[in-house]
């Protein structure tokens, strides 16, 4: 009965220390004009519209492909489209001139790549991934 009590006690005791951790603030949805607050990026309505991206690993960019990008980057330091207006910018990036988009063979095929400078790179995909072109 002693061991009960004492048990008892313990836990009356424990129950006074616990403190409960505030929760995290809710933000607003990342979809363009969803004014709902979320815990995560986007709303209920709006996740399946904004799927996650896989890591860079899993797209095919792992050690392998470090490899042979700084390899191509050696034999190609300039940036080919600034080079087409007479600037001289060192490439940092190869692109694949025809987005592999999961493609074994555009992926690693050196005549699908080109070297380009970080600017140029952005703003080559940034019109690919708003504006993609299908061929039926």
């Amino acid at each position: 009965m002693k061991a009960a009590v004492k048990i008892l006690q313990r836990l009356l005791l424990c129950s006074k220390e616990v403190t409960v951790m505030p929760r995290k603030a809710l933000k607003p949805c990342k979809h363009p004009g969803c004014p709902r607050l979320t815990e995560g990026t986007y709303c209920d309505e709006h996740k399946l519209l904004h799927p996650e991206r896989p890591s860079a690993h899993k797209r095919g960019y792992g050690s392998k492909w470090q490899r042979v990008s700084k390899a191509y980057l050696r034999k190609h330091p300039l940036c080919v489209k600034c080079l087409a207006h007479g600037k001289y910018v060192t490439a940092t990036v190869v692109d694949h001139i025809v987005p592999h988009r999961g493609d074994h063979y555009l992926m690693w095929s050196d005549t699908n790549w080109q070297a380009l400078c970080k600017s140029c790179h952005d703003k080559k995909t940034g019109t690919e991934d708003s504006r993609p072109v299908y061929s039926y």
